[in-house]
């Protein structure tokens, strides 16, 4: 469909009643500026301001959303060029929209659509016939000034852009945005999962790389004023918060001998499972303690087995599609932690699920208590029209509408960024437009809601 001619309707309600509300509600918000306090897009592709490679690169190759569904249909990742530097882009593109229907009905298939009519001004569907045409039209408009990174990124009103960096990055990328008169904000996150995690790979040099960056000694005390020095790192260069994946949120406060001890297992490779374990916990509660000393947001996104496929993890590496959700338990999990820090001013507690079961079970009601908690929106296999639906109706009813993070794109697709974006406001209109038809609430507090929940809210829990 014509970029001039998509529906402006688009996700809204079928019934004309509602949906002339949700529009009303849709309206008022569609043009507020980009909050996007979590998400995975480098900082050095805004400061280098390169043209973007080609439409495979973009749209493709990068994204495990799109090679995740393209790899089930029978296409090889290595024909998708991951993994791999000498791939064919035009080659991976034909690959690419000879499955292009495997994407309906998905949120990637509305994504990539927004994207190609909103973004790109595409005008064909995509299919094996036009393939190579629509090819060279991208490449075309690639090409052009106005598709430039930061030129985009004016463009899509973006007022804050989180990207997600390792405890040991310089920031130099961050530090060079800061003065080169960007129309937005674009600050790092502190992600040290490598570095808590004892079966992550080279966790032995990466604890060495850090004590010697900071020139801590190599005990337990040592290891927590190394990352604390890093996290002041973050926040000289404008970090709010830190993000934490983890499988299993799982916490346990340990004394300093018993801490001492599982160090030095962890690190000398002589830690069993039972130890590893508590040594993850331990470090999510002292992440948390260290968020409470510093003000840093803490993020924790749980759930996922990540790598299930050992084969392709083997071949192609991490973050290529094959990472699976779990049933996650946070109750017992967060009690330690929220036992000694739940109640503290000032700690921000997000936590993010792929298991919907937990909305309404346990994360809505701790946000519900503890001012500490708060819902994180829905995150990966969830940040789709129905399932964001499927969210308001799980955690509303308990926690209401401040008890929320605000939305989450959590992309590394750079141009889906306002496509996402787009789909939370609308699927938020949706749901208030219906609460607004019941005689639930006035359209005076689903016009302050759905405000609060694209600005305000998410300036407030990330410190904004």
């Amino acid at each position: 469909m014509p970029a001039t001619l998509r529906d402006p309707d688009r996700l809204l309600p079928a019934d004309p009643g509602t949906r002339a509300i949700a529009r009303e509600l849709y309206e008022s918000v569609a043009r507020h500026r980009i909050l996007s306090p979590h998400g995975h897009v480098a900082a050095e592709l805004l400061a280098e301001d390169r043209p973007f490679a080609d439409p495979a690169g973009l749209f493709v190759t990068s994204d495990h959303y799109v090679t995740r569904l393209l790899h089930a249909s029978g296409v090889s990742l290595g024909e998708l060029g991951v993994g791999t530097t000498d791939a064919d882009p035009r080659a991976i593109w034909r690959r690419f929209a000879e499955r292009w229907h495997v994407f309906e009905g998905t949120a990637s298939g509305y994504w990539l659509r927004e994207e190609l009519t909103g973004v790109l001004g595409v005008v064909s569907e995509l299919d094996p016939d036009n393939a190579d045409e629509v090819y060279d039209d991208i490449v075309a408009q690639l090409a052009r000034p106005q598709f430039r990174p930061r030129a985009l990124f004016d463009r899509f009103g973006i007022d804050v852009l989180a990207t997600t960096d390792d405890p040991l990055d310089d920031l130099e990328a961050h530090a060079a945005l800061q003065v080169s008169g960007l129309s937005g904000r674009v600050v790092p996150t502190f992600r040290p999962d490598g570095y808590l995690d004892p079966d992550a790979v080279d966790f032995r040099e990466r604890i060495e790389r850090l004590l010697a960056a900071t020139g801590e000694p190599a005990s337990f005390t040592g290891y927590l004023d190394a990352l604390r020095a890093r996290r002041e790192h973050f926040l000289r260069h404008g970090g709010v918060s830190t993000d934490q994946g983890v499988e299993e949120p799982y916490t346990v406060d340990l004394d300093l001998n018993e801490a001492e001890r599982l160090f030095t297992a962890v690190i000398d490779g002589t830690a069993d499972a039972a130890d590893r374990r508590a040594f993850r916990g331990h470090m999510l509660f002292q992440m948390a303690r260290l968020s409470v000393e510093d003000g840093l947001v803490m993020t924790v996104h749980a759930g996922v087995r990540r790598n299930h496929s050992a084969a392709t993890h083997r071949e192609f590496g991490p973050d290529t599609g094959h990472d699976i959700p779990v049933a996650t338990e946070f109750t017992r999990n967060l009690q330690p932690l929220l036992e000694s820090f739940g109640l503290e001013p000032g700690f921000h507690l997000v936590l993010f699920t792929v298991d919907e079961t937990t909305y309404s079970r346990e994360i809505a009601p701790l946000a519900g208590f503890y001012p500490s908690v708060y819902v994180g929106a829905p995150w990966w296999f969830l940040d789709a029209p129905d399932a964001i639906a499927r969210f308001r109706a799980a955690v509303t009813e308990t926690a209401g509408f401040t008890r929320g993070s605000g939305f989450i794109d959590d992309t590394r697709a750079f141009l889906s960024i306002p496509a996402r974006h787009d789909t939370a406001r609308r699927a938020d209109a949706a749901y208030l437009a219906r609460l607004v038809a019941e005689g639930r609430i006035g359209m005076p507090s689903a016009l302050r809601i759905i405000d609060d929940l694209v600005d305000g809210l998410p300036r407030r829990v990330f410190k904004l």
